[in-house]
């Protein structure tokens, strides 16, 4: 009998995990889809299509991939096609994004000539300040500082009005990736502490 109620104990904890799980779970396909869309409406159609992902890529996909696997067994069907979503559509969201994409047109060149790159965290940063004419350099400073700050707002605004402040770090690195595969051919970006160009 003693043993029934460990056992009964034990399922019942086991149970309440899982559904803590289930509540938590970070839908990474949505937020990468919900990424996509953004940075194409901010970049434009200039950028090129998306590379495929690069070996540190892949094994981060794998192991997303295990844990849906895992996360499967234990969520039917049904609860598991209904979870996966994340909400772009506010008005906080839109008006981010609108600045960001006028303000694309300005540092456009900068990103084509190498003086600004993407950093390994979702920002933008002055790669080459040489590469700047220096009447312009505050004004690109000015730039990169109010891209960031949106940058910023809308990583937690997206977990915001997803009911999930938690999330914003796992949708700032969402991002963080999904901007360097949509870059243009030729702009910088940042991967293990150094520069590379696309």
């Amino acid at each position: 009998m003693k043993q029934l109620k460990w056992f009964t104990s034990s399922m019942m904890t086991f149970m309440l995990v899982s559904c803590v799980t289930i509540n938590i779970y970070f839908p990474a396909a949505a937020a990468e889809e919900a990424a996509d869309r953004i940075i194409e409406d901010v970049w434009g159609p200039e950028t090129q299509p998306k590379d495929p992902a690069e070996p540190d890529q892949q094994s981060q996909l794998k192991k997303e991939a295990l844990t849906l696997s895992v996360l499967n067994w234990f969520v039917s069907p049904a609860q598991a096609a209904a979870s996966p979503n994340i909400n772009i559509n506010s008005p906080a969201i839109n008006a981010l994004q609108a600045k960001m994409k006028a303000r694309h047109a300005s540092l456009k060149a900068y990103y084509d000539s190498g003086a600004i790159g993407l950093t390994e965290n979702g920002f933008v940063t002055i790669r080459d300040a040489k590469a700047i004419p220096l009447k312009s350099r505050n004004k690109v400073k000015s730039l990169v500082a109010d891209e960031n700050k949106d940058r910023s707002a809308l990583y937690a605004e997206i977990a915001r009005a997803n009911g999930h402040p938690e999330w914003q770090a796992d949708i700032q690195a969402t991002f963080a990736r999904r901007w360097v595969s949509n870059a243009a051919a030729g702009w910088w970006y940042q991967s293990g502490g150094s520069w590379k160009q696309k």
